[in-house]
Parts: structure tokens; C-alpha cells; sequence
């Protein structure tokens, strides 16, 4: 044998010889070897650029060469040189190769990291407040209320009239000059008296029920509920204004504007600075 045919020459034709001998076709071999038909010309015309390198293209040898009853290591051997396996060591270090970087893009991405950030601050600080605002309630002071006192208003007894007599007596004649003059002068309207609070002009609680009296210097919103959760008032109040609520406790208030609102629960006062977050005021008194 030549050196040509050493180098994998040769193989070919003794594959095709042996197919021939036993009846096969081209496809026949392929469908039994689950080649392509192209890979099988490709092997029998000694084309091994064609064919895969390295264990899968002796393997394709090997497998043709038992197919057709043949020795398939001689075979194997002859075309060792023509699929040889290739050098892998190159192909790892273009993987591991680092990919270039340039300035412009580190900075494109640094930004987009830095706006991720803010924008997942930003979220944690609306869930965190949305919490708060939440669970405020559940978290509302408790004021224990203080022993009722009957509501008691005192009237000062109106002046009593002069008699018919006296003053049909006290003539201008009479009197001295002054008193004389000051007689004869219409009578001027006398100061009419500051209305009465709305908490001493309504009408006693009833047994069992407490008394809540808010005044507002400036206008505010306020809402209360009784013991079975029922809204007892809830609406906005002008400044200058009273509000006298009846109820059984405990009472769930909200106060807006709670800064300029004054407070008594059965003529007590109560300070609504401790329960003051951001102008509104949430507490329960029991």
C-alpha cells in the first residue's frame, strides 16, 4: 500500500466495493446508519473536509464498516489523519477572552443602575407610608373618661322692675338738674349677653352615654363613631363653630386641622397634641 493510501486514501472505494457486493444502496445505508445520504457519498469519495472531525466522524467510519461485515479498525486507523480531532485549546481561549468594554457604555450603565435605585427607594418610601397610614388606627390612644358630672347651668335672676309708684315719684320736677336731664334722655339699649356655650344650652346626655364638646378656632373636618362602629358626625366644621356629640364609648375620633380645634369629653379637657401626626389627630376615648 502507498503512503496515499495511508493517509486515509483508499477507504472510500473499499466501503463502496463492500455496499455494492452486498446489494445496498446509498439511502439504504443511510436510513440504516441514520446518516445523511450526502455524508455517505461524501465518505465513499474520500471527501473528509465534509464529514465531522475528531470521535464522531471515526465513529461514522466504524459504524459503516460493521454494517457491511468489515474489520472496522484497520479502516478506523487509515483515516485517524484525516479526522483529527481539533485543537480545542484555542477554541477555550477565544471563550475566555474578555469582551471589550468601551467607556460609553460603563457609563450608560452605571446610570441606569443608579435610576434603579431611586426608583425602588421611592417605592419602599410610598409602601412604607402606606403601611403606617394603615395600621394608625389600630395603633390609636386610648383616653379614659372621666366621671360624669350632671350638666348644671346657673341663670343670675333677672333685676327686679321698679314699682309704678316710684317711678311715677321720681318726676323730672323732682329730680336734680343731672338726674333730671339724664331722665329726659331715651333710654339706651343695654349690652345683649354672649350666647351661652352649645354644651350648656343642650339638652343632658342620657343615662349610660358621655359627652363630647368640640370648638374650632379654624375650619376642620371631623369624624366620630360610637361603640357599634356607627358614624355619629362626619363633616367639615367652620372656625368659630361648636359641636356637641351624645354617645355610648368608646368613640373612634379623626380630627383634620386638630391643631386649632379645643376638646372636652365630659367637661373634661382633653390635649390633642400627643395624637397629632401631619395635622390630623386619630385617638379613641373610652
Amino acid at each position: 500500500m502507498t503512503e496515499h493510501n495511508d493517509a486515509g486514501d483508499g477507504v472510500g472505494e473499499e466501503l463502496a466495493r463492500a455496499r455494492k457486493a452486498l446489494g445496498f444502496t446509498v439511502p439504504d445505508v443511510a436510513q440504516q446508519l441514520k446518516f445523511s445520504a450526502r455524508q455517505i457519498e461524501a465518505l465513499e469519495q474520500g471527501r473528509f473536509a465534509e464529514l465531522p472531525t475528531g470521535t464522531f466522524g471515526r465513529g461514522m467510519v466504524r459504524a459503516y464498516a460493521r454494517l457491511l461485515k468489515l474489520d472496522p479498525e484497520p479502516l478506523v486507523q487509515r483515516v485517524a489523519g484525516r479526522t483529527a480531532t481539533p485543537d480545542n485549546a484555542a477554541a477555550v481561549a477565544s471563550v475566555r477572552r474578555p469582551i471589550p468594554i468601551t467607556d460609553s457604555s460603563r457609563s450608560t450603565n452605571l446610570i441606569y443602575a443608579a435610576l434603579s435605585v431611586a426608583i425602588l427607594a421611592v417605592i419602599g418610601v410610598v409602601v412604607f407610608e402606606w403601611q403606617r397610614e394603615r395600621s394608625g388606627a389600630a395603633r390609636m390612644t386610648f383616653v379614659p373618661a372621666a366621671a360624669q358630672a350632671p350638666l348644671q347651668t346657673t341663670q343670675a335672676p333677672a333685676p327686679a322692675s321698679p314699682a309704678p309708684q316710684q317711678v311715677a315719684a321720681a318726676t323730672p320736677s323732682q329730680l336734680p338738674a343731672p338726674a333730671a336731664e339724664q331722665a329726659a334722655q331715651p333710654e339706651k339699649a343695654a349690652p345683649a349677653p354672649q350666647a351661652a356655650s352649645l354644651q350648656a344650652v343642650a339638652p343632658a346626655p342620657k343615662a349610660g352615654t358621655r359627652r363630647i364638646l368640640i370648638k374650632f378656632e379654624r375650619e376642620s373636618w371631623v369624624e366620630i363613631r360610637g361603640r357599634d362602629g356607627k358614624i355619629l358626625t362626619s363633616e367639615l366644621n367652620q372656625g368659630g363653630t361648636e359641636k356637641v356629640v351624645d354617645g355610648n364609648p368608646p368613640f373612634t375620633l379623626i380630627i383634620g386641622n386638630a391643631h386649632h380645634v379645643k376638646l372636652s369629653y365630659d367637661e373634661r379637657p382633653i390635649d390633642l397634641v400627643p395624637h397629632v401626626k401631619v395635622e390630623v389627630a386619630r385617638f379613641t376615648l373610652d
